[in-house]
C-alpha cells in the first residue's frame, strides 16, 4: 500500500480494498520500524482518530479524493495541541495553541496526519544535519544526506512512510531534497499558499509547498493548500485554478530555456548527462530548446544569504526565553536570561546566520550589504522576466551533485553552494519544481522546472507529461 499514489489509494478506499484505519496502521507500523529518523513527533493516536472519521465519511458517501490519505507534516507548521519544534531545542517543548492555515485546510478535507517531520533547525540548512533531533538519512543510501531543510518530509515520501508530505522552500528546501530523494517537489509562486502559522525564517522567501510521488498528486494537494488568506499580508488575492484540469495538454510547441550559467564547471558531469537525457525526452514530445542567459544568477548565493540572514535575525529575536520556548536555568538576571537562553537554545548554524544578519543591518553596514543585496535581487528578478518573454519554461539541474555523505561537508560556505541553482528562483519569487530524471551510482537526480509567476498549472502539466513517458518517479529504494 505504501508505494501507491494518492489516486491509487483513493480508488482502493473507494472500492473497500482496505479501510483508512488499516491504511493508517500500515504506515504507522512502517514509521515505527524505520531507521531514517524522518519524524520528530509521531501522532499515532490522533492519526487513528482521524482515520476513523475518514472511514465514516466514506461510508456516508461524503468523501473527497483526499479523504483518509495519510501524510507527513513538516515540523515548521503550527498544529494545535501538537508539538511544533522547527527542529530546534529552542522550541522542543512548544505545543502550538493554534493551527497554521495550511494545517487547517488539510484538516478540512479529512486527511490523516501521521506526524511531524524532521528538518534543519528553523529551515536553515541543505542537508538536514542541523536538526536538534539528529540527521535524517537518505532512503536510497543510509550513509547519505536526504537534502534540506525539508529532508524529513522528502525521506518520508521516498521511504514509503507517508503518501505525501508538506514542505517549505526558502532557498530550495523543497526542490533540493526532492531531487536527492527521487520524488516530486513543488514550490509555488511566493504568496500562492498562506504563510500564516509557519514558523518564520526569512519572511520574503518562505513558501509552503508539497512533496509527492507524482505531479498528478502534487496538483491534487495544491488544490487544497493554495488560496488567499486574510491572516497573511503576503498572501496573494489571485484566483486558484483547478490544477488537475490541464495535466493532459500536449507539450507540442513548448519552448524550453536552458540557462548557460546552470551548466558550468560547478555541475557534476554525470548529473548533467541525466539532465540532458531528460531534455531530449521533452524534445521527442514536441518541445523546442534554446539557450538563454541569467547573468546575475551568479550573485544569488551572497545576495540570498545576506537578505535571508537579516530577516532571520529579526524573526528569531522574539525567541528570548521569556514568553515561550527554551529558558536557561543558569540565569542570575534578565540579561543573563536572554544571553544564556539564546546561546543554549539555538544551534551553531542558526547563531551564525543571526550574527551575519545583525551585522549586515547594523549602522554603517546597512547600505553596504543589505541595501545592495536588495538591488541585486531586483536585477535577478529582471533577468527572469526577460527570459520568459522568449520561453515557456526554464529547465536545469536542482543540485550540482547527487546526495553526499553525512558529515562530509564541514565548511558552511561549501554547504551554501549546494543551493546554487535554486536560490535565484526564491529571490525572484517564482514557482519551481523538481522531478526525478535518472540516477548516478544508484542515487537519484532531479530536473528543475522554473515557471513564470502563477504558472503552477503549466509546470504540473509539463511534469505530468514527462512522467507519463518515463518511470523514474516509480522507482523506489530497495528497502521499500
Amino acid at each position: 500500500m505504501h508505494t501507491k499514489t494518492i489516486v491509487e489509494l483513493y480508488k482502493g478506499l473507494k472500492n473497500k480494498d482496505f479501510s483508512c484505519v488499516e491504511l493508517t496502521k500500515h504506515y504507522l507500523s512502517r514509521i515505527n520500524q524505520s531507521r531514517l529518523n524522518a519524524f520528530i513527533t509521531i501522532t499515532d493516536e490522533l492519526a487513528l482518530i482521524q482515520a476513523q472519521v475518514a472511514d465514516d465519511k466514506i461510508a456516508l458517501g461524503n468523501a473527497s479524493i483526499l479523504t483518509g490519505i495519510p501524510y507527513a507534516h513538516k515540523d515548521i507548521f503550527c498544529t494545535k495541541g501538537v508539538k511544533t519544534s522547527a527542529g530546534s531545542k529552542m522550541l522542543d517543548t512548544f505545543i502550538a495553541p493554534y493551527d497554521a492555515t495550511v494545517s487547517q485546510k488539510l484538516n478540512q478535507v479529512n486527511l490523516v496526519m501521521l506526524g511531524k517531520t524532521n528538518m534543519d533547525e528553523f529551515a536553515m540548512g541543505s542537508s538536514n544535519e542541523n536538526s536538534f533531533y539528529n540527521a535524517v538519512k537518505n532512503p536510497w543510501n543510509y550513509s547519505k544526506i536526504p537534502g534540506g531543510s525539508s529532508g524529513g518530509s522528502a525521506a518520508s515520501v521516498a521511504g514509503g512512510l507517508s503518501c505525501f508530505a508538506t514542505g517549505t522552500d526558502t532557498g530550495g528546501s523543497i526542490r533540493q531534497p526532492a531531487s536527492l530523494c527521487g520524488i516530486t517537489g513543488l514550490k509555488p509562486t511566493y504568496g500562492r499558499i498562506s504563510r500564516y502559522g509557519i514558523i518564520a525564517y526569512a519572511s520574503s522567501f518562505d513558501q509552503a509547498g508539497v512533496m509527492t510521488k507524482t505531479s498528478q498528486d502534487a496538483a491534487i494537494v495544491l488544490n487544497v493548500m493554495a488560496g488567499f488568506d486574510e491572516k497573511d499580508s503576503t498572501s496573494a488575492e489571485q484566483k486558484v485554478p483547478d490544477y488537475t484540469t490541464n495535466l493532459n495538454i500536449s507539450l507540442q510547441g513548448l519552448t524550453i530555456g536552458l540557462p548557460k550559467e546552470f551548466f558550468l564547471s560547478d555541475l557534476d558531469n554525470k548529473v548533467a548527462n541525466n539532465i540532458m537525457f531528460a531534455i531530449k525526452e521533452f524534445e521527442s514530445m514536441g518541445a523546442t530548446v534554446r539557450e538563454v542567459s541569467l547573468p546575475n544568477s551568479v550573485y544569488a548565493i551572497p545576495t540570498y544569504y545576506i537578505i535571508a540572514s537579516c530577516e532571520c535575525s529579526s524573526n528569531l529575536s522574539r525567541l528570548d526565553g521569556v514568553r515561550y520556548g527554551y529558558r536557561s536555568k543558569e540565569s542570575k538576571n534578565l540579561e543573563d536570561l536572554y544571553l544564556n537562553s539564546r546561546s543554549e537554545g539555538f544551534g551553531e548554524e542558526v547563531k551564525r546566520r543571526i550574527m551575519i544578519g545583525t551585522y549586515a543591518l547594523s549602522t554603517g553596514y546597512y547600505d553596504a550589504y543589505y541595501l545592495k543585496a536588495q538591488k541585486v535581487r531586483h536585477l535577478i528578478s529582471n533577468d527572469f522576466k526577460k527570459v520568459f518573454e522568449k520561453v515557456d519554461v526554464i529547465m536545469g539541474p536542482v543540485s550540482p551533485t547527487t546526495a553526499f555523505d553525512l558529515g562530509s561537508v564541514k565548511d558552511p560556505v561549501s554547504m551554501y553552494l549546494a543551493d546554487i541553482y535554486t536560490l535565484s528562483v526564491n529571490l525572484a519569487g517564482l514557482p519551481g519544481m523538481s522531478i526525478p530524471v535518472g540516477f548516478v551510482q544508484d542515487l537519484p537526480v532531479g530536473l528543475q522546472l522554473i515557471g513564470n509567476y502563477w504558472s503552477e498549472s503549466k509546470l504540473l502539466n509539463i511534469a505530468h507529461q514527462f512522467q507519463l513517458q518515463t518511470d523514474w518517479h516509480l522507482r523506489v529504494p530497495e528497502e521499500c
